[in-house]
């Protein structure tokens, strides 16, 4: 089955920046893509799971530092 091509435009910069990126001279540009784009997912993934974490903890924290107890150690 032949894969299907098509070309895309970037400004030069980001051409620069996409050489620079490169692991190795002879690494084509769609691999380096692929693997940028694989890299991004997890990030992302993981950022989502941070979040989820943080939200979860914020609510314990609050119930944990706002209570009476430590109000009355401060006035004392």
């Amino acid at each position: 089955m032949a894969q299907s091509v098509t070309t895309i435009q970037v400004d030069k910069s980001v051409l620069s920046e996409l050489k620079k990126a490169k692991e190795y001279p002879e690494q084509s540009y769609n691999t380096l893509l692929q693997r940028m784009i694989a890299l991004y997912k997890r990030a992302k993934e993981r950022n989502q799971y941070d979040d989820f974490l943080h939200q979860i903890q914020q609510s314990k924290m609050k119930e944990l530092w706002d209570n009476k107890e430590d109000e009355a150690w401060e006035n004392a």
